[in-house]
């Protein structure tokens, strides 16, 4: 029994780098006049004392979708909608030590299981609209920042493979199971750096 947890242990840590697909994503800032207007009256009332409001375009290798990111309260937000202006998710950057004990350790353990040296750059805490009954309910929950079992932790990490240094996209559930593991393209910049 001992023997056959190891083979399996080893054949799942085996295949999790056939699980890594690329991430093929581009985001521009756009004028609030570009930003879907059913989308920006969807979450105008919870834009009250906000700073640095800012509206992007999100272009994927499959969809495309908006931003809505503004500083509130002292935490980073991130609102997504697909391009007709329906809510996707909620996200809130976070620090390492603003999750759970247990979900943190099972993600630095995946990530030690994973990379050779790994180093995370960012973690946000992310509320997906199919996990509540309604827009309203996944807004409300995301402002009022509690921990529940239907968010899920999305990491930017910057990881060592046999291939070199490359920038990951992990997704994880509350918990910290592992969901998702994508390769992400570095930064896009349209301007020139001096």
């Amino acid at each position: 029994m001992n023997r056959f947890s190891l083979i399996c242990v080893f054949l799942f840590f085996a295949g999790i780098p056939m699980l890594a697909q690329e991430k093929y994503e581009r985001e521009f800032r756009i004028r609030k006049a570009q930003f879907p207007e059913s989308a920006y009256t969807a979450v105008k009332g919870y834009l009250n004392k906000t700073r640095r409001i800012r509206f992007y375009k999100e272009i994927d290798s499959s969809e495309q979708r908006f931003e809505i990111k503004f500083k509130k309260d002292r935490l980073h937000y991130s609102i997504a909608f697909d391009k007709s202006g329906g809510l996707q998710d909620v996200e809130i950057r976070v620090k390492a030590i603003d999750l759970p004990n247990a979900s943190y350790s099972a993600i630095v353990s995946f990530l030690e299981a994973t990379f050779e040296k790994h180093r995370i750059r960012k973690i946000q805490q992310q509320y997906p609209r199919d996990a509540f009954s309604s827009d309203t309910e996944t807004l409300k929950k995301a402002f009022q920042n509690l921990l529940l079992p239907q968010l899920k932790y999305e990491l930017i990490v910057l990881g060592k493979k046999e291939a070199g240094y490359n920038e990951y996209q992990v997704l994880f559930d509350s918990e910290g199971n592992f969901i998702r593991l994508r390769k992400a393209l570095p930064a896009n910049y349209d301007h020139v750096l001096y």
